[in-house]
């Protein structure tokens, strides 16, 4: 690696004139102080808004990219393909899971390789999945073949995951929760766009034609990597140690933020997947054709997707816990809307109550995601006050909430396989979601009762997070 040009060193006062961050070979940055508002205000901000933009890009994509058989089951009629509703849903619930299985990796991989070049890579892993489907999608074509193409489509949730972890570490403090929500929700906004795409490709080629949706992806795709390549840098105390995620396995408060996120992104990428199906089975005379489905699919992630952002700043303003606990307690009612709606026969009230589920995940995501840098700041504090070298902390600090945040992002995930398999047996059973609306229901009521008892009870460790 060439060496760094001469540069301000980290350790200089605030007051001193900041220059432009140092770059090694690889666009690599080293000094890098979000902390400090002089550095920030000068050079931090536009560099960390610049990688945001293009962070946000590749994700939108990559969210495209795994949720694209939500779309692509309502162009599988099963009088030409042969696959029944159960079939389907198989379908959209194999991506989910190996989604959630790369995300760990991914995450890794930003503190072993770098942001932006993870990036690159990710976002090129992307063509697999949409090229290969572009080639075997077509009438005769094998389930099995199906099932392990639609398998290819999980990649793209793994690009949700270095994404966070790599803008967590360009964002000062009090900034978290608004930048992680953006970076979020842009990339969440990929899910309604592809269904969008798909409600276009319905409306003037036909349900005969699902490979145009790929034809509009696969550029896009390129450009993302592109993009990445000349726009993006690498921060070098984005580091991760070796032992970063270990050890974070072992933290507890891993595992309750993962539970909660099942609850919260579980919910939104869940729901996505299965929305149309669920209206095709559920109010089968409404949605006789693709076109009807597709038309509603769309609404509920795309009003997700555009408020989690303020679920971020609600959380930095009001705290991430409080947030949390009261979008739970509103989840819970707003599936008992839909259980309701199953139960009367009401399309009008069903879709209402799912909308709001959308909406209400989405907020929940951005005020879950802002409690995990807050809990390791919290932590960092209490190793200070303990006598630990206050630059060692947070050091310490940003790796654990990046490795956090993959564990929770991967666990979370596969809260939209169980959302999945829960309407898929549901189905199978009893020939409605209602069951499956149960347990969501006491889903969300027990993370109200975790959101409370560990971070919102006067007498809680983790109070005011």
């Amino acid at each position: 690696m060439a060496a760094p040009a001469p540069t301000t060193p980290s350790s200089a006062p605030a007051t001193a004139s900041p220059v432009a961050p140092p770059r090694a070979a690889g666009r690599w940055i080293d000094d890098w102080r979000p902390e400090d508002p002089v550095f920030w205000a000068s050079t931090g901000r536009t560099v960390a808004r610049r990688n945001l933009f293009f962070s946000v890009f590749s994700e939108h994509v990559g969210f495209s990219i795994w949720s694209l058989w939500s779309v692509l089951v309502l162009f599988l009629p099963e009088s030409v393909y042969g696959i029944d509703p159960a079939g389907k849903f198989l379908l959209t619930t194999l991506p989910t899971a190996l989604g959630a299985v790369v995300r760990l990796p991914y995450t890794f991989a930003v503190a072993t390789f770098g942001g932006r070049n993870w990036t690159i890579v990710s976002a090129s892993l992307l063509l697999v999945p949409a090229i290969a489907t572009a080639v075997v999608l077509e009438p005769g074509v094998s389930y099995s073949t199906l099932l392990v193409v639609s398998c290819l489509a999980g990649v793209g949730g793994g690009n949700f995951a270095s994404s966070m972890a790599n803008i967590n570490a360009f964002y000062p403090n009090r900034l978290k929760g608004w930048a992680l929500g953006l970076n979020a929700g842009g990339g969440n906004l990929g899910v309604p766009v592809v269904q969008l795409v798909g409600l276009l490709v319905l409306a003037t080629a036909g349900a005969e034609h699902p490979r145009l949706v790929l034809a509009l992806y696969i550029p896009l795709i390129v450009v993302a990597a592109v993009g990445a390549a000349l726009l993006m840098d690498n921060l070098t105390t984005a580091r991760n140690q070796p032992r970063a995620m270990r050890e974070a396995a072992r933290e507890p408060h891993t595992w309750i933020m993962s539970f909660l996120y099942i609850g919260t992104f579980g919910s939104f990428i869940g729901f996505g997947f299965a929305f149309g199906q669920v209206l095709q089975n559920q109010f089968g005379a409404d949605f006789a054709t693709p076109l009807a489905a597709a038309s509603l699919t769309w609404l509920g992630p795309l009003l997700g997707s555009l408020i989690r952002p303020l679920g971020g700043s609600l959380a930095d303003r009001f705290g991430g816990a409080r947030i949390t606990f009261w979008t739970f307690a509103a989840m819970a009612l707003g599936a008992a809307v839909v259980w309701t709606a199953s139960q009367v026969g009401s399309l009008p009230l069903f879709v209402v109550g799912f909308v709001a589920l959308f909406v209400l995940s989405g907020i929940g995501n951005g005020s879950t995601y802002k409690m995990i840098p807050a809990i390791s700041r919290s932590q960092a504090r209490d190793r200070v006050a303990a006598g630990a070298d206050a630059d060692w902390a947070d050091r310490h600090a940003l790796r654990m909430s990046g490795a956090l945040i993959g564990i929770a992002g991967a666990v979370g995930a596969f809260g939209g396989v169980l959302v999945n398999l829960a309407f898929r047996q549901s189905f199978l059973t009893t020939g409605t979601g209602d069951a499956a609306y149960l347990v969501f229901i006491a889903t969300y009521l027990a993370c109200l009762a975790v959101t409370w008892v560990v971070y919102l009870r006067p007498r809680a460790a983790m109070a005011g997070v």
